[in-house]
């Protein structure tokens, strides 16, 4: 059959009668709405599920990449531990660097004896309290000595070169009466390690020279 043929029957064709339709009409009417059928269940029920299934994918996806960064975490828990024993054990040896209750006295001894190998002459050395801290006490002296510019930069360095810490401080440096002659003030701060596990009293203020 030709298509002109075809489309001549089509058009032939009584809408209000199927019975009177030929066979091949019947035939591909039938594969046409089973086609329909078929292409609507895919979209209304095939579809969703296949939208599902992204989701679902892409959910998977998150969750590997969750488990993969835990999994890096847990794989580097033992390089942690051993940095954070390490960070200990760095620490500990910077608290031994703080004098004990003992040898605070000592210490200040050693200022002065700083302060005599630079050629300073010393108006004040005043302790100021001392100043509680989680695990130390800041001790802060009042210093004023007067003298040349190196014979106080010698004096600084030298406070700097001390085996224990030592902070010098809000330093001020001005002239003094006598012509050439710097005066400085400053704070030097000096620490010891609260080895008794309780806060100190603090200190009275007291000069000297």
């Amino acid at each position: 059959m030709s298509p002109r043929e075809i489309l001549e029957q089509l058009q032939t064709l009584d809408m209000q009668n199927p019975g009177a339709w030929p066979r091949w009409v019947h035939i591909s009417a039938c594969v046409l709405l089973a086609v329909l059928i078929i292409g609507g269940g895919v979209y209304f029920l095939i579809e969703p599920q296949y939208e599902q299934l992204g989701q679902e994918k892409q959910k998977e996806v998150t969750l590997r990449q969750e488990f993969e960064g835990k999994q890096q975490k847990v794989a580097a828990l033992d390089a942690y531990k051993a940095q954070l024993e390490e960070m200990q054990h760095s620490f500990g040896d910077m608290l031994r660097q703080l004098p004990s209750k003992a040898e605070v006295a000592n210490l200040l001894n050693d200022i002065s004896q700083v302060r005599i190998a630079s050629s300073l002459q010393e108006e004040l050395f005043q302790p100021q309290g001392d100043v509680p801290r989680d695990f130390y006490v800041e001790m802060p002296n009042r210093i004023v000595v007067t003298g040349g510019y190196h014979q106080l930069g010698d004096f600084v360095s030298g406070v700097a070169a001390l085996p224990r810490i030592v902070v010098i401080d809000e330093i001020e440096i001005k002239p003094a009466e006598r012509k050439g002659v710097l005066r400085m003030s400053a704070l030097a701060k000096t620490y010891r390690y609260q080895d008794d596990g309780s806060a100190p009293a603090p200190r009275q203020a007291g000069g000297g020279k």
